[in-house]
């Protein structure tokens, strides 16, 4: 598999130093939960009545004052998502003003708007990225997951942003509704010369669901292991599968050891410690998906707020089993994870506990399955 770097250097070491020294390098502005698609699966989309009934979506003005406060305080890079951050007519007062504070910007998008007017002012003042989530790999599955029939277009917009020179990459979040184009996609990613991540495993929308943890719009934990396997024979070469499958082999019906009392883990990534979260409606989180903790800025000051998720994030711990599980470095786990499977940030998320054992197997099987062809 080729490498690709997804992330400049420069990137990586200020968040490294960000995380020792507690500054807000990084910050995700989610400027809207409204959305021209309305995929089952999705964690923040409302129906846009009811963000025009409850008017809690931030002004362009209030946006630029958070993004402002957060760059004196050491904010280099920020990403515009959503919902789908250009169904906002005031898109390019906000990001244009970001622009001028001399903000990295990434944007999230589905894809479906990367044209007009909109891509004239991109390539005329361009982000430093445009990620687009690529939901299908023909019109029918368009139409049955985004409720649009949208992929044509989406495919005219993403060749346009790359022929403008602008970098781009595509998301794949695999669901029910599009399980059967995994190869179809990952054909169009190498068609289009673009790097894809794909990813099987749905948090449960717990922030537009009710606060139902542990459920969702998703494949079973059988189902996620299965195309999880069939993205990584795509992705990887049949050398480097076959090594990550032996890798693996030593994973198969390991007992689960004793777990040592002391083991105390808390949050591994940067959420919380050098970037944040900021929602359409104006809560401080350290990561998109946690329902908390939570902070204010609008009330506080973005100084105050995001001292407050910094303690509050160094108090979370997750479960000492998961710390100790000799399957964790195959396994998705994390805070969030937990959470939204639990409704606890120490709670065991059996799901991906599923997910995990069956991705071993499901490797292994298919590890097996190629030596039986190469033998005969």
């Amino acid at each position: 598999m080729k490498k690709v770097n997804t992330e400049p250097y420069i990137a990586t070491y200020l968040h490294s130093k960000g995380r020792r020294l507690k500054l807000p390098i990084g910050g995700n502005f989610e400027l809207t939960a409204r959305c021209n698609f309305d995929c089952p699966m999705c964690y923040v989309h409302l129906k846009n009545d009811d963000i025009q009934a409850q008017g809690k979506e931030l002004t362009a003005r209030q946006w630029i004052d958070i993004a402002r406060q957060a760059k004196d305080m050491g904010m280099v890079f920020v990403l515009l998502t959503g919902g789908e951050p250009f169904v906002r007519k005031d898109f390019f007062e906000i990001y244009d003003a970001m622009k001028e504070m001399g903000l990295m910007i990434s944007i999230n998008t589905n894809g479906s708007m990367l044209s007009g007017e909109i891509l004239r002012k991109l390539i005329e003042n361009p982000p430093f990225r445009i990620n687009v989530s690529l939901y299908g790999g023909c019109t029918e599955t368009y139409k049955n997951m985004c409720g649009q029939a949208a992929f044509d277009k989406v495919i005219e917009n993403i060749r346009a942003v790359k022929e403008a020179g602008i970098d781009i990459r595509l998301n794949v979040s695999i669901t029910p509704y599009n399980q059967q184009d995994i190869e179809k996609i990952y054909a169009i990613s190498q068609e289009l010369g673009l790097h894809a991540k794909a990813s099987s495993y749905m948090y449960p929308s717990i922030r537009v669901n009710g606060g139902q943890y542990g459920h969702g719009d998703r494949l079973s934990p059988l189902e996620a292991a299965r195309c999880s396997v069939r993205w990584d024979k795509q992705r990887f070469t049949e050398e480097e599968f076959m090594l990550r499958a032996e890798n693996m082999k030593n994973l198969i019906a390991v007992d689960e050891p004793d777990c040592p009392a002391d083991l105390d883990e808390g949050v591994g990534c940067r959420a919380g410690s050098s970037s944040f979260w900021m929602t359409w409606d104006g809560r401080m989180l350290p990561c998109g998906m946690m329902p908390g903790p939570a902070a204010y800025p609008l009330e506080d000051g973005f100084e105050s707020a995001w001292k407050t998720i910094v303690e509050k994030t160094a108090e979370i711990r997750i479960p000492p089993q998961c710390t100790a599980c000799p399957k964790r470095p195959v396994c998705p786990v994390c805070a969030a994870v937990c959470v939204t499977e639990t409704g606890r940030f120490d709670g065991v998320p059996s799901y991906v506990c599923q997910q995990t054992e069956a991705t071993i197997q499901e490797t292994w099987k298919a590890y097996q399955e190629r030596k039986t062809e190469d033998e005969n």
